[in-house]
């Protein structure tokens, strides 16, 4: 319903947020997009979601299509409500009076059902006719004025939608109406990705630029850019509580008692270092009643529990207490996987989190410039949703450099969301193959940064009590002599 400044929520997931709030009564709105980009879906959902609180809705079309054959395909979607037709949601065909009488004729149509049906919402699919029935650009400024006297009159609020558009033309209704949507398409390689933009909206903020969106069973599923959304985190982080056990002893006493509630700690390392146990451990190490939650790109909750079994790590007694997310990156959509990973943290009320595989999110988008800006602001929510966060990177295998035991290892993109840096090294000595740890990063902390070497064990990762193995294992490797020189510097997958 309409709020006290006039203004309400369409309606459709993700596209009021983008709109800051919704549209206002009696105002006009192009919707626009080439065949195929959703229009008509969205016309529907937006009339049945008012119809659903009480208003009463009227699309009217100026489509050869028939109306039981929209009704067909509109019948598969979750947001039709046959028992609002006809009384809260109705259809009217004009295509044949626009034909006959003009435009002339299709204003005599909107006004009568309008006015007989107390119509609040109106949507006219269908616009590119009413520019092919024109007879010249003052006729079709004419029809658009006369769409915004009705409007005002009735405090009808219409949508109009059509393929028309050239950004370089700028037609006449452009300047004359409220707002102007856009839905796109666009190839990325062989995949393609739906985007939303908001060109125009009079009289209020909104969010500009494009945004992904899905077109589901439930309609359109729209997801704004997070570090749009996100400017500024939901709430006002407290930066206060106690310290939180990462679940490994020796790695909590290297920190000098474990991490600050609320912060982010980035593990990095090699496949095969340990970075899943470490966050297995960081999973079911806090309290056996807190909330906790993994989220990965790579394997799926069956191999977790596995895993988590041969650690003899207490993931299966904690039951529902832990939620473990897969998103496979196939088909995914950056903005969509981060949505769904905030509202499943703010649903089960997570307050200790593993992303295991951090770098997998910039395999989601070509727009690699983008990764930065939503990692901060990512992590800015969670530390404002009271989340405490371990998350694992990988890197390539580059051995041990010796005198250089840090040499290519790569922070670039994480130092500055992350307040502790872990990382997890191969070392090969000989015929022999050792894990080390180091932290490179403790902000605002003293902390031992000497280097351990650690097993993984039952019950996870156990590090040396001291750095005297780590020592004799870099004294040695420089004395066995250089390593073979990879190919490139160590750098983040992804980057």
């Amino acid at each position: 319903m309409s709020g006290d400044n006039g203004r309400f929520a369409t309606g459709v997931p993700g596209l009021d947020a983008i709109l800051g709030g919704g549209v206002f009564d009696g105002g006009i709105y192009i919707i626009q997009g080439a065949p195929g980009a959703g229009k008509t879906i969205l016309g529907n959902q937006i009339c049945f979601a008012q119809a659903a609180q009480g208003r009463n809705a009227l699309y009217i079309t100026l489509l050869a299509e028939s109306h039981a054959r929209m009704i067909g395909h509109m019948r598969r979607m979750t947001f039709f409500d046959e028992a609002a037709i006809p009384d809260r949601m109705s259809y009217v065909g004009a295509f044949k009076t626009l034909e006959d009488d003009g435009l002339r004729g299709l204003l005599d149509v909107v006004r009568r059902e309008v006015r007989t049906r107390k119509a609040s919402i109106l949507v006219l699919d269908g616009l590119i006719t009413v520019h092919e029935k024109a007879r010249s650009e003052l006729e079709l400024k004419k029809f658009i004025h006369e769409l915004q006297t009705q409007a005002a009159f009735s405090n009808c609020t219409m949508f109009l939608l059509t393929s028309a558009f050239d950004a370089d033309a700028h037609p006449p209704e452009h300047t004359m109406v409220d707002g102007l949507i856009e839905l796109q398409s666009a190839l990325h390689g062989r995949r393609a990705e739906r985007s939303l933009q908001v060109h125009k909206l009079r009289g209020t903020w909104f969010m500009g630029g494009k945004h992904s969106y899905r077109i589901t069973e439930n309609g359109h599923a729209i997801y704004p850019r997070i570090e749009a959304l996100l400017e500024t985190p939901s709430v006002w982080d407290s930066a206060d509580g106690p310290m939180v056990s990462v679940g490994i002893g020796g790695v909590d006493k290297m920190l000098g008692g474990g991490v600050d509630t609320h912060s982010v700690t980035v593990v990095l390392g090699p496949s095969g270092s340990g970075k899943t146990t470490a966050g297995l451990q960081f999973l079911t190490g806090g309290p056996a009643n807190e909330p906790a939650m993994l989220f990965g790109f790579h394997e799926n909750p069956m191999a977790l529990r596995i895993k988590a079994d041969s650690l003899k790590l207490p993931l299966k007694s904690r039951g529902d207490k832990v939620t473990l997310m897969w998103r496979p990156q196939t088909e995914a959509v950056l903005d969509e996987v981060a949505t769904e990973l905030l509202s499943t943290i703010r649903q089960n009320g997570v307050r200790r989190l593993v992303i295991d595989g951090i770098e997998g999110f910039s395999k989601l988008t070509d727009e690699k410039e983008r990764i930065g800006s939503f990692l901060s602001a990512l992590c800015n929510e969670l530390r404002a949703l009271g989340v405490t966060t371990l998350a694992t990177a990988e890197t390539d295998h580059a051995g041990m450099t010796p005198g250089q035991p840090l040499k290519g290892v790569n922070q670039t993109g994480l130092s500055a969301v992350a307040e502790n840096i872990i990382a997890l090294h191969l070392a090969a000595l000989r015929s022999e193959n050792h894990r080390l740890m180091t932290i490179l990063k403790s902000r605002d902390r003293r902390t031992d940064m000497r280097m351990r070497r650690f097993e993984i064990l039952d019950g996870g990762i156990v590090l040396d009590a001291d750095f005297q193995s780590a020592e004799r294992i870099l004294r040695d490797i420089s004395s066995q002599g250089p390593a073979p020189t990879p190919s490139t510097d160590l750098k983040l997958t992804g980057e």
